[in-house]
Formats: C-alpha cells, sequence, structure tokens
C-alpha cells in the first residue's frame, strides 16, 4: 500500500478546541492559507513558522505574546490546514505572507519568522509589497550555493514525516527531540503528517539553491536576527557575515538553544523576542 502523502488527524483537529484563537482563511491564487488569529487590540504581528511546524505547534510562542501584539500563525502553505500544491520557493511563500497581510486588513504588520519562516520575512521585507513595521528573523538557514549543506539531511525529514505518516506518538519524538518540553512533543507527533512531502522536499532543496544572503543586506531596518547560541545552522562564523553585511540590524545569541531555538530554551528566547519587539513597537 503506497504512503499517502499527507494527513491531518482527527485528533490534531482536537487540539484546535483548546487553542485561544479563531481560525481565518485567504486565498494566495488558488491556494487557500489558514491562520490562527489570538486577536487582541496590538499591532498585527505575522508568525511564520519552520519547514515542518504548522501553525499550531508555535501556539506555546504565540500566546506568551498576547497582550504586547496581536499574534497570527500562519499554516505555510502545503502544512497544517492550508493548501498544498503550486512551488514552494521564496518567491511564492512571499506572495502567500503578502495574501494574508491583504486578506486580513492588517495595519503595517511585524513579521517574526523561525527557520524556513525567517527566510520567508526576509523576503517580504525586500520585495516590499506591503508595509511593516519591522521583522524579527529566528536562526534562517544561512547554506546555499558555494555555502555547504543544510545541517539536517532530507533523508532525516522524510524518516520522521514517514513515522508520522504510520502512527508516531510523543515518546518517538523525543528520541529526535529530547529537551522540548513534554506537551511540544505531542502536538509534533499529532501534526507533523500535516506536512506535504512534496512542500519538504521543495523546501529543503530551496535551502541549498537560494541563498539567504542574496536577501538580508536588502531587509530594511528595524529587523533583529535572533540566533541559537548552540546551532549548527546559524554558525558563529555565519553570525559574522550577518552582522556584517547588514550592520544596523540588532543581532542576538539565545544561551542554551540549538536551531529549535524556542523549543529548546523558551524563556530565554521569548525574552529576546520581547526585546527585539520593543522598539518596534514604540
Amino acid at each position: 500500500m503506497p504512503v499517502p502523502e499527507r494527513s491531518v488527524l482527527q485528533s490534531a483537529l482536537a487540539d484546535l478546541a483548546d487553542v485561544p484563537a479563531t481560525g481565518r482563511w485567504v486565498r494566495s491564487g488558488r491556494s487557500r492559507l489558514h491562520v490562527l488569529d489570538y486577536g487582541g487590540s496590538g499591532v498585527p504581528l505575522v508568525i511564520l513558522p519552520g519547514i515542518t511546524s504548522p501553525a499550531l505547534t508555535m501556539d506555546f510562542v504565540a500566546r506568551e505574546l498576547v497582550g504586547t501584539v496581536r499574534p497570527l500563525v500562519v499554516d505555510v502553505r502545503g502544512r497544517g490546514l492550508s493548501d498544498a500544491g503550486g512551488a514552494y520557493g521564496l518567491v511564492e511563500y512571499a506572495e502567500d505572507t503578502e495574501a494574508v497581510v491583504h486578506g486580513l486588513g492588517l495595519d503595517r504588520p511585524l513579521l517574526l519568522g523561525h527557520s524556513m519562516g525567517a527566510r520567508i520575512a526576509a523576503a517580504v521585507a525586500v520585495r516590499d509589497k506591503v508595509a511593516l513595521r519591522g521583522t524579527v528573523l529566528v536562526d534562517p538557514p544561512m547554506s546555499g550555493p558555494g555555502r555547504g549543506p543544510y545541517p539536517t539531511t532530507l533523508e532525516t525529514f522524510l524518516g520522521q514525516l514517514d513515522q508520522a505518516l504510520r502512527g508516531t506518538d510523543a515518546d518517538e519524538v523525543a528520541r529526535a527531540w529530547p529537551r522540548w518540553p513534554r506537551r511540544e512533543q505531542e502536538l509534533r507527533a499529532r501534526w507533523l503528517s500535516s506536512c506535504d512531502r512534496e512542500a519538504v522536499v521543495a523546501t529543503h532543496r530551496g535551502f541549498e539553491t537560494e541563498d539567504f544572503f542574496d536577501w538580508w543586506p536588502s531587509v530594511p531596518g528595524p529587523t533583529a536576527l535572533l540566533y541559537g547560541a548552540e546551532s549548527p545552522v546559524v554558525t558563529a562564523a555565519g553570525a559574522e557575515e550577518a552582522a556584517r553585511m547588514n550592520p544596523p540590524a540588532r543581532l542576538a545569541a539565545i544561551p542554551g538553544a540549538g536551531h529549535m531555538v524556542f523549543w529548546d530554551s523558551p524563556a530565554a528566547a521569548l525574552a529576546a523576542v520581547r526585546a527585539a519587539l520593543r522598539p518596534m513597537l514604540e
């Protein structure tokens, strides 16, 4: 029997009942995109997750920012409840993000992206199709042409996806991510199967064929680049290059964190995000 490309579990859908957010929908071309809107009267903060992180897996980040901003977490194309299909390059992801801003009538939002989402945030800022108050990029992949491979292989991602599609649990997730809070291990176990295989394959390919540094020097301020002090994705050399190529940007290392910054060191990561957002909200 062939392995399905994607599956949204009933147990995953049931998680939505416990989330203090409203599901909203927008169209980007032919694609329907799902967004978790945490509400409030604050400045909108559009949160863009990573390659295999549906929106609900960043619920613990959004909840902590309610009151400071109005968090909106996007199910990026091919993840969660958003449609799959089409292209999965940075331009297409940026167009989707712009559609979210326009479709929900967001006035000069902030962007917060992790990993893949950080790359998307950079592209949106440089394209300048929507007005932004600022951007916070968290551990963007700095691999690319002539820069070596992305540290996590495609085979690793696909192996984890296969586990999810045949049925996994928090204990199995914990073997790959032992430092994560238990709730986040459980959510990943239930939501990973909602990630489309081709979306993962194409995005991973993009990590090695699309150069973050083609965008980063032109990202306008205010912008901040946060990275895990122990991350193999943003190395000390990568952070030094990022500082050199965009001098006005604020850079900060998150102690005790690898690439999965929020999951590895939640308190320190959230404190760094708040510090980065503070001047953007003045």
